[in-house]
């Protein structure tokens, strides 16, 4: 296991990971339901999410970056949005809009809310009638 070192320390000695160990157990323990952390459950974690987000890039990067060299957030959550793998990532990676379309849309949501609103309150009256 230690033939795949990746990081250098900031002794100059090689790592298994590049990642922090002490922010990964902190985001552990904050689960109600973890108690313990084993080093080496920690090490393993550190390095799933390190290969998790090295494959996340990838994908992103040979979905859009590649034209323009660099990986932007658009291009992460178009893959969220496009890709079946990481489609749980829709929800934390959104599509931005400017803050004018939002406001529209939420204006186009009320208003067809206030109308079918209208429209059921039309509907109960005349059933009243009968």
């Amino acid at each position: 296991m230690a033939d795949v070192a990746v990081g250098r320390d900031k002794s100059g000695e090689q790592r298994l990971v590049s990642l922090p160990l002490s922010r990964i157990r902190v985001i552990m323990k904050s689960s109600p339901e973890v108690s313990s952390i084993n080093q080496e459950a920690l090490v393993l974690t550190a390095k799933a999410t390190e290969l998790f987000v090295r494959h996340l890039a990838s994908s992103s990067y040979g979905r859009g970056g590649r034209e323009k060299k660099a990986l932007t957030y658009s291009d992460l959550s178009d893959t969220a949005e496009e890709s079946e793998t990481f489609q749980f990532l829709a929800d934390i990676l959104p599509k931005k809009i400017l803050a004018s379309k939002y406001l529209k849309m939420l204006k186009e949501k009320r208003e067809d809310e206030e109308e079918e609103n209208d429209n059921s309150d039309d509907s109960d009256d005349d059933e009243a009638e009968s």
